[in-house]
């Protein structure tokens, strides 16, 4: 199936090469643009696209604020957040916003169509070392907010394993490489993420890498 893509950003050259590098990928398709979140969140109600390439330093509404919008309304676009640096404030607002993850502009054009096909597909794209360096700047920092209550709340129901289980995610393993530190089949590796993410009210494991660290299960250093 192809692989339907809306661009979002106020930079036309950057829309433009965008749509050249996914339109002669093979599988996946341009079907509309737009300059502003705005924008998007209109083009996602009438093209329901299968991702959005989303991003978020947009004039009026930004790219945080677009996701907020698409994910309340409940549609199955998923989104891709793209960003200038490693340390953007912006992109730790998109995935609470429920964003699906993040990729550099500077990333090469492979990486950004594997980087499509994989949030396309139900996967959370989370680069271990950049998400790392974004909790510890935004999250960990001595600035940054207290521990929120309710999301303290929602991984108390968690069993110690699916804590455990949830700490990997959060630092950035696959199913395979938790499956593989627990001495556990892969397949139960995913069978403990899927319950997780049940239950804690997650949409994916970016959303629940989001949870593990605002609850306060990574503030002693992880695993």
């Amino acid at each position: 199936m192809t692989i339907r893509v809306v661009l979002a950003d106020d930079d036309a050259l950057m829309r433009a090469g965008l749509t050249v590098v996914l339109d002669n990928a093979g599988g996946v398709e341009v079907v509309g643009e737009a300059g502003d979140g705005l924008r998007a969140v209109e083009v996602c109600r009438q093209l329901t696209p299968d991702l959005v390439l989303m991003d978020v330093r947009m004039p009026g509404v930004d790219g945080i604020e677009a996701t907020r919008r698409i994910v309340a309304a409940g549609l199955p676009s998923r989104v891709l957040v793209l960003t200038t640096f490693r340390h953007d404030e912006y992109v730790w607002g998109a995935l609470r916003a429920g964003a699906s993850g993040f990729l550099l502009k500077r990333a090469s054009p492979e990486r950004l169509v594997d980087a499509v096909r994989t949030v396309a597909g139900g996967e959370a794209l989370l680069d271990p070392a950049v998400t790392r360096d974004l909790v510890e700047h935004f999250v960990l920092s001595p600035g940054a907010s207290a521990v929120d209550g309710d999301e303290a709340r929602r991984v108390a129901v968690l069993t110690q394993r699916e804590i455990q289980v949830l700490r990997l995610v959060a630092e950035g393993l696959s199913n395979a490489e938790i499956a593989d530190l627990l001495v556990i089949a892969e397949s139960t590796a995913k069978t403990h993420v899927k319950r997780i993410l049940a239950k804690i009210g997650a949409r994916d494991r970016a959303q629940a890498v989001v949870l593990a660290y605002r609850a306060g299960l990574m503030a002693a250093g992880g695993r």
